[in-house]
Protein backbone atom coordinates (compact mmCIF):
# COMPACT_ATOMS: atom_id res chain seq x y z
CA UNK A 1 0.00 0.00 0.00
CA UNK A 2 1.26 3.47 -0.82
CA UNK A 3 0.37 6.59 1.14
CA UNK A 4 0.42 10.02 -0.45
CA UNK A 5 3.07 12.39 0.93
CA UNK A 6 0.23 14.64 2.11
CA UNK A 7 -2.04 12.53 4.33
CA UNK A 8 -4.30 12.99 7.34
CA UNK A 9 -3.88 11.93 10.96
CA UNK A 10 -7.05 10.95 12.77
CA UNK A 11 -6.71 10.96 16.57
CA UNK A 12 -9.41 9.47 18.74
CA UNK A 13 -9.25 10.20 22.49
CA UNK A 14 -11.30 7.76 24.56
CA UNK A 15 -11.16 5.96 27.91
CA UNK A 16 -9.81 2.48 28.47
CA UNK A 17 -13.14 1.30 29.85
CA UNK A 18 -15.21 2.59 26.89
CA UNK A 19 -17.05 -0.18 25.06
CA UNK A 20 -18.68 -0.86 21.74
CA UNK A 21 -21.17 -3.55 22.67
CA UNK A 22 -19.19 -5.98 24.81
CA UNK A 23 -15.84 -5.21 23.12
CA UNK A 24 -13.34 -2.52 24.19
CA UNK A 25 -13.96 0.54 22.00
CA UNK A 26 -10.31 0.86 20.93
CA UNK A 27 -10.41 -2.73 19.60
CA UNK A 28 -13.65 -2.08 17.74
CA UNK A 29 -12.16 1.05 16.14
CA UNK A 30 -8.98 -0.75 15.02
CA UNK A 31 -10.93 -3.71 13.63
CA UNK A 32 -13.29 -1.39 11.76
CA UNK A 33 -10.35 0.58 10.31
CA UNK A 34 -8.73 -2.68 9.17
CA UNK A 35 -11.94 -3.89 7.51
CA UNK A 36 -12.17 -0.59 5.64
CA UNK A 37 -8.60 -1.02 4.36
CA UNK A 38 -6.99 1.92 6.11
CA UNK A 39 -3.19 2.00 6.12
CA UNK A 40 -2.84 1.22 9.82
CA UNK A 41 -3.85 2.11 13.35
CA UNK A 42 -2.00 2.40 16.64
CA UNK A 43 -3.47 2.39 20.14
CA UNK A 44 -1.60 4.34 22.82
CA UNK A 45 -2.40 3.99 26.52
CA UNK A 46 -1.84 7.07 28.63
CA UNK A 47 -0.81 7.11 32.26
CA UNK A 48 -2.36 10.47 33.16
CA UNK A 49 -5.06 12.66 31.70
CA UNK A 50 -8.48 14.26 31.98
CA UNK A 51 -11.31 14.92 29.59
CA UNK A 52 -14.54 16.88 29.32
CA UNK A 53 -15.64 15.99 32.87
CA UNK A 54 -12.26 17.20 34.30
CA UNK A 55 -11.85 13.98 36.33
CA UNK A 56 -8.17 12.95 36.58
CA UNK A 57 -7.36 9.46 35.32
CA UNK A 58 -4.00 8.17 36.51
CA UNK A 59 -1.95 5.01 36.73
CA UNK A 60 -0.43 5.96 40.11
CA UNK A 61 -0.58 3.01 42.48
CA UNK A 62 -2.40 4.92 45.22
CA UNK A 63 -5.01 6.29 42.81
CA UNK A 64 -5.39 3.40 40.41
CA UNK A 65 -7.85 4.38 37.69
CA UNK A 66 -9.84 1.79 35.82
CA UNK A 67 -10.33 4.23 32.97
CA UNK A 68 -6.91 5.35 31.75
CA UNK A 69 -6.73 7.58 28.66
CA UNK A 70 -6.43 5.82 25.30
CA UNK A 71 -5.57 7.40 21.95
CA UNK A 72 -6.15 5.64 18.64
CA UNK A 73 -4.13 7.11 15.77
CA UNK A 74 -4.85 6.38 12.11
CA UNK A 75 -2.99 7.87 9.13
CA UNK A 76 -4.29 7.60 5.58
CA UNK A 77 -5.47 9.68 2.63
CA UNK A 78 -8.07 12.36 3.22
CA UNK A 79 -10.69 10.41 1.25
CA UNK A 80 -10.25 7.19 3.22
CA UNK A 81 -10.26 8.99 6.58
CA UNK A 82 -13.36 11.00 5.64
CA UNK A 83 -15.24 7.84 4.63
CA UNK A 84 -14.25 6.19 7.94
CA UNK A 85 -15.68 9.01 10.06
CA UNK A 86 -19.29 7.85 9.71
CA UNK A 87 -18.36 4.36 10.96
CA UNK A 88 -16.45 5.94 13.83
CA UNK A 89 -19.48 8.04 14.74
CA UNK A 90 -21.59 4.88 14.95
CA UNK A 91 -19.05 3.26 17.32
CA UNK A 92 -18.52 6.16 19.75
CA UNK A 93 -20.75 7.69 22.39
CA UNK A 94 -18.12 9.81 24.18
CA UNK A 95 -14.65 11.04 23.33
CA UNK A 96 -12.75 13.55 21.25
CA UNK A 97 -11.81 13.17 17.59
CA UNK A 98 -9.27 15.40 15.85
CA UNK A 99 -8.04 15.49 12.26
CA UNK A 100 -4.91 17.14 10.95
CA UNK A 101 -2.90 17.23 7.77
CA UNK A 102 0.47 15.47 8.05
CA UNK A 103 3.45 14.93 5.79
CA UNK A 104 4.34 11.26 5.34
CA UNK A 105 8.09 10.77 5.22
CA UNK A 106 8.31 6.96 5.11
CA UNK A 107 5.69 4.22 5.00
CA UNK A 108 7.03 0.80 4.13
CA UNK A 109 6.84 -2.79 5.23
CA UNK A 110 9.00 -5.87 4.91
CA UNK A 111 7.68 -7.90 1.98
CA UNK A 112 9.27 -11.08 3.40
CA UNK A 113 6.77 -11.25 6.30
Amino acid sequence: MKLPSEAFLLRIFIGESDKSGSKPLHEAIVESARRQGLAGATVLRGFLGFGANSRIHTSKVLRLSKDLPVIVEIVDSEEKIESFLSQLDDLMDDGLVTLEKVRVIVYRHNLAE
